[in-house]
């Protein structure tokens, strides 16, 4: 237990944070499935996770970070082992199987993993600051990362993987990688993008992407005006959604895009859309405000922990928030192909939620044990 003076280094401005985007989802997955009876019962579920989620923060914020250093490995394995049950015991849903069925909830594995791989990787690069930047170095963080990506790649899960590759570049680059191996980097990915192009056009199969990721990208590329289904559907009725909203909304649950139906899947990867609909560009605008505040927070408390494991700690997750958001937003506005990410504190999704609650109280533990400044 923490002594009672350790609590003034509590960030209650991020939690307070977290609490108010909690509540605002749970109030826009009410308004996204109103008057549909077979998702009556996600309100009532995700107010179970929401409380779940805080006592969560509270429980990890008390628990040093730097306890979670000597676990790093034991959670390694652990992520891998509960992947891998993906293959036996796993459900399928939405054409891939991802989620391990309980018998009361739907677990997400991949969700969790996103978290442990922050703590890996901030483990490995607390351990190796004094070892030379060289490409062994880089090597050995990639395959370190691979190890785990590879079982979310056969699921398939294409997007969890990305967000996993990003919070390794991204620690990568902030552990101090040389500017020289960016055009390294550089050079890959433009290799791999031109391979990847002629395989899509040959069609021939291209390894861990299925025939529904591909079709995702070739909607994207080349959209079908006709189309009155799928992928393509969804992203237009997101835009009308969007646009419909104005610059100050309907209404709570006044939008006839969202309580007509018009507008799919509006209670996970196109929340946005229904929220810009119902509040209008100032509203977004505002609870966007929001969420890239909690992501500054995050940031700041890397800033001031007091050593690098708790830095990269908190400096991970943040970006874990921005990129999943800043995804999200730029499927729903047709600026990237559909991806399935959804919208940090604001979807529905269980899994999501307590992985990200996870990640706000490493967060918090971080800060409460920062290097004595007053602030």
């Amino acid at each position: 237990m923490l002594q009672r003076e350790t609590w003034k280094h509590f960030d209650f401005l991020l939690f307070g944070g977290v609490i108010v985007l909690s509540i605002f989802g749970v109030a826009m997955i009410r308004s996204a499935i109103a008057g549909n009876e077979t998702l009556a019962g996600l309100v009532t579920r995700q107010v179970i996770f929401v409380a779940i989620s805080f006592v969560v923060i509270i429980i990890l914020a008390m628990i040093d970070y730097r306890y979670w250093s000597s676990m790093a490995r034991l959670l390694y394995v652990i992520a891998i082992l509960a992947l891998v049950g993906i293959y036996i015991f796993g459900t399928a849903l939405f054409g891939s199987a991802r989620w391990l069925d309980t018998g009361l909830i739907l677990i997400q594995p991949s969700e969790i993993a996103k978290i442990i791989m922050i703590i890996v990787l901030a483990d490995f690069f607390a351990r190796t600051r004094e070892r030379q930047r060289n490409l062994r170095w880089i090597i050995s963080s990639f395959l370190l990362t691979f190890g785990v990506v590879l079982w979310i790649l056969l699921q398939p899960n294409l997007s969890t993987s990305i967000v996993i590759f990003v919070i390794w570049f991204s620690m990568l680059w902030v552990s101090g990688l040389p500017v020289k191996y960016l055009w390294i980097f550089a050079g890959i990915g433009l290799v791999l993008l031109g391979v990847f192009i002629g395989l899509l056009f040959s069609g021939v199969k291209i390894p861990f992407i299925e025939d529904y990721q591909l079709q995702r990208i070739v909607n994207f590329l080349f959209p079908d005006p006709n189309a009155r289904h799928g992928n393509t559907y969804n992203v237009e009725q997101a835009l009308v959604t969007i646009g419909s909203g104005g610059l100050f909304g309907q209404g709570y649950g006044s939008s006839p895009q969202v309580q007509l139906r018009f507008l799919k899947v509006r209670h996970t990867d196109f929340i946005f859309s229904a929220m810009a609909s119902e509040f209008g560009f100032v509203g977004t605008i505002l609870v966007l405000a929001l969420l890239v505040f909690v992501i500054l927070r995050c940031f700041r408390a890397a800033s001031l922990a007091a050593d690098p494991f708790g830095a990269l700690i908190a400096y991970g997750f943040g970006v874990l928030l921005f990129f999943q958001m800043a995804v999200n937003i730029g499927v729903n506005l047709n600026v990237i192909p559909v991806t399935g990410l959804t919208l940090p504190f604001i979807s529905y999704g269980g899994s999501s939620l307590v992985s990200l609650a996870i990640g706000i109280g490493l967060v918090e533990s971080v800060i409460i044990r920062h290097k004595p400044l007053e602030f």
